[in-house]
């Protein structure tokens, strides 16, 4: 006899190891063929209650899932130091894509020569790290089409008097 003939859970994982005349089918069971004994074969799928739920599973894949909205409202969140506006507002993200739980941004600086692109650009990877769903982002440096003030929002033409 096979050591896995006596293990519950071996033969649930195994059914071609089970002695089927020491198993008893409970009434409505789908186990009709199965001959009468002592242990019931009803009581011995310990891995089927083990098993996630698929709307459960579903749901969170779909709680990872990071939205655009979501990602803009992180980068409103990078303020722009000598501005004070955030780079949402002033119009240099130009494009926001995200696949699985990566995102890239390509954007752009007021100029090329702008001394706190460096932490603007790290501070907007953070913000976007900081998401659920969300494992990498990587920023992308573009100069072409040069940032004007015309891509800026009217809010933050109001706030630097810009009419």
């Amino acid at each position: 006899m096979n050591p896995d003939d006596t293990n519950p859970v071996a033969a649930a994982q195994n059914p071609g190891l089970v002695d089927t005349t020491s198993i008893v089918a409970e009434p409505g069971c789908s186990h009709d063929d199965v001959a009468p004994a002592v242990e019931s074969c009803c009581h011995e799928a310990p891995a089927a209650a083990a098993l996630p739920a698929p709307d459960s599973t579903i749901r969170e894949a779909e709680a990872s899932i990071v939205d655009d909205a979501a990602l803009t409202d992180a980068l409103r969140q990078v303020i722009d130091p000598d501005l004070m506006i955030s780079i949402i507002d002033l119009g240099l993200v130009y494009s926001i894509n995200h696949t699985d739980r990566q995102v890239v941004i390509l954007m752009t600086l007021t100029s090329p020569a702008c001394p706190n692109g460096p932490q603007i650009m790290s501070e907007a990877r953070r913000s976007l790290e900081r998401l659920d769903g969300v494992d990498a982002a990587e920023i992308k440096l573009t100069w072409d089409p040069a940032w004007s003030p015309d891509r800026m929002t009217d809010e933050a033409r109001d706030e630097l008097g810009m009419f």
